[in-house]
């Protein structure tokens, strides 16, 4: 199999370790994969915002980087969202066939890493390592566009020494929503407030989700409450191998 790392254009700028995490992973787990290195953004910012003509030649690029390959892994169930959900509207806006057939042929084979985990790769226990206290942050886009349902907690659940706990009112929306924390930040802080209470109310030492933006609202939070939780995305919590300090 012809596996792809899409990384997105956060991790790549602001959190470059769940990249490298995902890579570690999937090689442990016996998948070569590669780096495209024309790829560049998914779109969803210009969709988003109502720029869809401008996300033509994004999405465009983002078919030709990664058209040879059977499965596109993203650790970011807000840009895999983008790209089976988003992409579509945008070939159509276009009119040209050409893309609107690239982009029907691409969307399916792209995955969440805990889609392609799960569903792909047939594995639940990676073989990780992290003897912490851990409660999981389900991101909206990856619950409610993709439906992973409860793959990223079955996948916490086969970690060796991890104690999973719950997090109160796990479903609430954490407030980021990309733009909107700029253009709604009273509503977006106090959103992200509720959920850092539920975070500090479980008890956890470590706050996980498949999504870096979710993390970085709630993570700063955190911080400037001094609540001493960490963040981390799933993909590095899964390559873990040894205890993280």
């Amino acid at each position: 199999m012809k596996v792809a790392l899409f990384v997105t254009c956060l991790n790549d700028t602001a959190f470059p370790g769940t990249g490298q995490a995902v890579v570690r992973l999937l090689r442990r787990l016996g998948v070569d994969v590669d780096f495209p290195s024309a790829q560049t953004c998914c779109g969803q910012m210009h969709v988003n915002s109502g720029y869809v003509p401008e996300a033509i030649p994004v999405v465009r690029t983002f078919v030709d980087a990664f058209k040879g390959y059977d499965a596109v892994v993203t650790p970011s169930g807000s840009c895999a969202a983008s790209v089976r959900h988003q992409h579509k509207i945008v070939a159509q806006r276009s009119g040209d066939p050409a893309l609107v057939r690239g982009v029907e042929a691409l969307s399916p084979r792209v995955y969440e890493l805990s889609e392609f985990l799960v569903d792909v790769l047939g594995v639940v226990n990676v073989g990780a390592y992290f003897p912490h206290r851990v409660t999981l942050h389900p991101t909206c886009h990856s619950s409610r566009l993709l439906g992973v349902g409860d793959r990223p907690e079955r996948l916490l659940r086969a970690v060796r020494g991890i104690t999973l706990v719950e997090l109160p009112q796990a479903e609430e929306c954490c407030g980021f929503g990309g733009t909107f924390a700029l253009k709604n930040s009273d509503v977006s802080v106090a959103m992200g407030s509720d959920k850092a209470r539920h975070v500090r109310e479980s008890g956890a030492e470590v706050l996980v989700a498949g999504d870096n933006s979710c993390l970085m609202h709630i993570g700063g939070l955190l911080t400037r409450e001094r609540a001493g939780i960490r963040v981390m995305h799933l993909a590095e919590v899964l390559a873990a191998t040894e205890a993280v300090e």
